[in-house]
């Protein structure tokens, strides 16, 4: 693959997910990404939400046995962090620039001259989603489809944009402290998941508050002041070519914003899941609900399920590249082939503890 003499490449042991960590040098500064899979494999690249990283916004989804037959066997996933948000991250420097929203995008499309790659599918949460819709509209020739999870879309409202500065001054007065974690959880979950019936905290909920103590407050506060001042991109949305799944949790602070953004964009090549009971970070809460949605949004690209028979690896063949499919039968881009209604299917998944 084309990577460059001056990005440093480091092979670590990532829990829970097994890969190789990249750190990519970019014009805009360093990036970190997690490389899980055959780099011969087509690409899926992720981003996470506001101070996540590829561990606490994707590992639920990612355990998810089905999940991991669909994704991990199709495809070599790319996970990209929001600069200082990989395990382990030192403080950006004061004297690195501030990024915008377009920064992280160009950042995006170096990572993928890094390491060769011509076109990928997305995955993002939030802000993550976000990032990429914006990373599609720049570069749509390098975008095959959009998997986004809680989108937003347009520049935020005065009251978020009034939390949002308070947020920013806790990170940059209290860092990551009681109250801030608060006000994240209740950005990512649900109600129903934060107020436990039993008083006890779940185990999502508890290696959540785990998972934030370890990033860097300052280098949050870089991404949250990003998002903060992003641009509306409700108009470009209708341009996007790019067949598109949005997942949208029912009791996201975002829910509207993602419904609103489903009704903007080509409605013969996208399709709308709302998950009851669930907040914006459907990835964890209720992962199982995205199986099979994803399952029949990945079959429009020619991807299917692994099957275990015994002579399937004995020729050593690789999913196909999403580009040797041009020919997709259109039944397949509609919301109705997926079995998703744009006013749509609730699904709910009870999780037995």
């Amino acid at each position: 693959m084309g990577e460059s003499s001056d990005s440093v490449s480091i092979d670590i042991d990532l829990i829970p997910l097994g890969g190789k960590e990249c750190t990519v040098k970019t014009s805009r500064g360093s990036v970190s990404v997690l490389v899980c899979g055959d780099q011969e494999k087509p690409a899926l690249i992720t981003y996470p939400d506001v101070a996540l990283n590829y561990v606490s916004c994707f590992q639920g989804l990612l355990f998810c046995p089905e999940a991991a037959s669909l994704l991990l066997h199709n495809f070599c996933i790319y996970h990209i962090d929001a600069p200082g948000h990989e395990l382990g991250a030192d403080v950006i420097s004061s004297d690195e620039p501030l990024l915008c929203v377009d920064d992280l995008a160009d950042q995006i499309a170096e990572v993928l001259d890094f390491f060769g790659l011509r076109e990928v599918l997305c995955l993002g949460v939030t802000a993550g989603a976000y990032v990429l819709t914006l990373f599609a509209m720049k570069y749509k020739e390098r975008v095959l489809g959009l998997i986004l999870v809680s989108p937003i879309c347009k520049s935020p409202s005065w009251t978020e944009w009034l939390y949002n500065k308070v947020l920013m001054n806790l990170l940059y007065f209290y860092g990551m402290c009681g109250l801030l974690k608060e006000c994240l959880l209740q950005r990512y979950f649900s109600k129903e998941l934060r107020c436990s019936v039993q008083g006890a905290e779940s185990d999502i909920i508890l290696t959540c508050r785990r998972l934030l103590d370890e990033r860097q407050s300052l280098n949050v506060m870089r991404f949250l002041q990003a998002i903060n001042a992003r641009h509306d991109l409700t108009e470009g949305l209708k341009d996007l070519q790019c067949k598109t799944l949005i997942f949208a949790g029912e009791s996201s602070p975002f829910h509207a914003e993602s419904v609103y953004m489903s009704t903007k964009m080509n409605k013969k090549i996208s399709a709308l899941v709302e998950v009851q009971a669930c907040g914006s970070l459907v990835t964890e809460e209720h992962p199982n609900s995205m199986i099979t949605p994803l399952e029949c949004f990945l079959m429009g690209f020619g991807y299917h399920r692994q099957i275990h028979v015994a002579s399937s690896s004995s020729n050593g063949s690789n999913p196909a590249s999403p580009s040797s499919h041009s020919c997709i039968a259109p039944e397949l881009l509609s919301p109705e082939s997926l079995g998703i209604k744009l006013k749509p299917i609730r699904t709910r998944v009870d999780v037995e503890i």
